[in-house]
């Protein structure tokens, strides 16, 4: 859920949509990087991940990295990490990133590891949780502060605030839906927000610097070369570590496969029509049972849909987080749930118990904020880790967060910060304002549910410092081995014709798998993609270039 502060910007977001911090680094190239060796010549100290309920042999540790690459000496944070150790010969590490951008590694691992022990045939299954992310120096835009409830109090009060947060959100709508340039304001100002409360992570939080933290890592896991298993964002993670260090990329793959090259948007578009098209299905689907939420009729149930995020963002209703719950806040929960088929009977159920009893338990529940593999989160207190040592809240030294201390608005806050550092366009408020009514035609017949949400979206980076170009000009004709591209033709998220083009303009190095299923990604989902990508891995043994995996179903 978004604080007040995001709250209300993304409010004034959605009302443009209706009406027609320091300094971003571009970090210099590998062969002008000053002296890194002590962050490479480091020894990561593993040791049994403390906590209830984690999987046998899960392990945890840290990585120390520089805040600025450009400076080194300025100042470090450390990253948590976490990994299972190879069962069978070990040929080194495969590093994983789940995606996002903005996911933290080390739950993700904990929770969905089991999908990865073939892996550990021939590797150490290693994974992170990325700078400014989870307990490696979380940035936030202020939830959890000044404005928010506490989420330990014993007794809080179950609506604590939501009738100022509502006047807020309303007064801001009222002013602002007749002054467009005051909505603007107001993202500028929750820009300024996230960077007072983020730190010195924030303007060093790009998939640059990301991916200079990859090698730090490869370096410390005592590789030569870095073996990569990468997710949606992930993808662009990898791409941008194949660019940076040609000489030191292994076996790469690629899962999902994002964009290099369209604007935040254009992006927003693409998904807009992946999302409704997942929609559609899931309501076919869902009235074909008589406990659908919609009824039996899939048009009218797609009406219904339209009517109950309009009540909602009328009428938001109470949510355990003291937070009323919007209409748009359920557009993204849908968006979430809609990433695998495997969540469509919880999503089903979670709509019914919201539309029948008000009840937004089950809903809430798919309301992450990013686009990472599909997964239910552990309870906070069953997160590995949390008791490694680390100070109890944000510090300038950098050294972990405990669990407990990381902002409930960490994932949305790193979503933002990190695409909009890794996206170079920054329009004016008269260019905003001139280009308003193309791009909200644009996302309304792309998605009449989601486009409005998506369209607000991008335009949150305004107010923040320009991002880098590296990835737009730079990411190209890669001079590495082989690396596996997967891209599936029914994905919500990142469409299939990403992945050839990301796969042209990568150059010859790039290979692609057809995955003719659905869903978020492949490794999952589909049994093929899963064996080839572990055979890529493992063997080295590539599929021929175009080769396709055939639906599950």
């Amino acid at each position: 859920m978004l604080s007040t502060r995001q709250r209300r910007a993304f409010t004034c977001a959605m009302t443009l949509a209706l009406l027609g911090a320091g300094l971003p680094s571009v970090a210099a190239a590998a062969d002008d990087r000053p002296d890194l060796s002590r962050f490479h010549d480091q020894t990561i100290k593993w040791s049994a991940c403390p906590g209830d309920g984690l999987p046998d042999g899960l392990q945890c540790g840290k990585v120390t990295v520089p805040v600025d690459y450009a400076k080194p000496a300025d100042g470090t944070l450390d990253l948590a990490m976490a990994r299972f150790r190879a069962t069978g010969k070990s040929r080194g590490s495969v590093l994983l990133n789940f995606g996002g951008p903005g996911g933290a590694g080390v739950s993700e691992l904990a929770d969905g590891g089991k999908d990865f022990m073939g892996l550990t045939n021939g590797y150490d299954v290693v994974t992170f949780d990325p700078r400014g992310v989870g307990r490696s120096s979380p940035v936030s835009c202020g939830e959890g502060m000044d404005d928010s409830t506490d989420s330990t109090d014993p007794d809080p009060d179950p609506d604590p605030g939501s009738d100022e947060d509502t006047d807020i959100e309303a007064q801001a709508q009222a002013d602002e839906s007749d002054d467009p340039r005051a909505a603007l304001e107001v993202l500028r100002k929750l820009a300024a927000d996230c960077a007072e409360h983020s730190g010195p992570v924030l303007p060093h939080i790009g998939t640059v610097d990301a991916s200079r933290d990859l090698d730090v890592m490869r370096a410390a896991l005592g590789d030569k070369k870095l073996n990569y298993l990468g997710f949606s964002y992930g993808t662009r993670l990898g791409a941008v570590y194949a660019a940076q260090f040609p000489g030191r990329t292994g076996r790469m793959v690629l899962d999902g496969v994002d964009t290099l090259t369209e604007p935040l948007s254009e992006q927003g578009i693409t998904g807009s029509q992946g999302l409704q098209t997942a929609l559609e299905d899931f309501l076919d689907w869902c009235t074909e049972d008589v406990n659908c939420a919609f009824g039996q009729d899939p048009r009218a149930a797609r009406e219904e849909v339209l009517r109950l995020i309009g009540s909602l963002d009328e009428n938001p209703v109470p949510s355990d987080f003291g937070i009323p719950f919007s209409g748009q806040d359920l557009v993204g929960a849908i968006g979430q749930a809609l990433y695998s088929k495997d969540l469509w009977p919880a999503l089903s159920q979670a709509l019914t118990s919201l539309v029948q009893d008000g009840d937004t338990r089950g809903i809430m529940g798919f309301y992450v904020g990013g686009s990472s593999l599909p997964r239910e989160d552990l309870p906070r207190k069953d997160l590995p880790g949390q008791d490694l040592p680390g100070p109890d809240s944000p510090s300038e030294d950098g050294g972990l967060v405990g669990e407990g201390e990381i902002p409930l608005d960490n994932l949305p806050s790193a979503l933002m910060a990190i695409n909009c550092a890794d996206d170079p366009d920054r329009p004016t408020a008269d260019q905003v304002l001139a280009d308003l009514d193309r791009l909200r035609a644009a996302y309304e017949q792309a998605s009449p549910v989601f486009g409005r949400y998506r369209l607000a979206q991008a335009l949150m980076c305004y107010g923040r410092p320009k991002g880098t170009s590296y990835i737009r000009d730079e990411v190209r004709d890669v001079d590495t081995p082989k690396m596996l591209l997967v891209g599936t033709r029914g994905d919500p998220a990142t469409p299939y014709r990403w992945t050839t083009e990301t796969a042209d303009r990568l150059g010859p190095s790039a290979v692609v798998l057809d995955n003719k299923g659905e869903g978020h990604t492949g490794y999952s989902s589909s049994k093929c993609v899963h064996r080839k990508i572990d055979d890529f891995l493992l063997y080295g043994r590539l599929p021929a270039d175009g080769s396709s995996c055939g639906s599950e179903e």
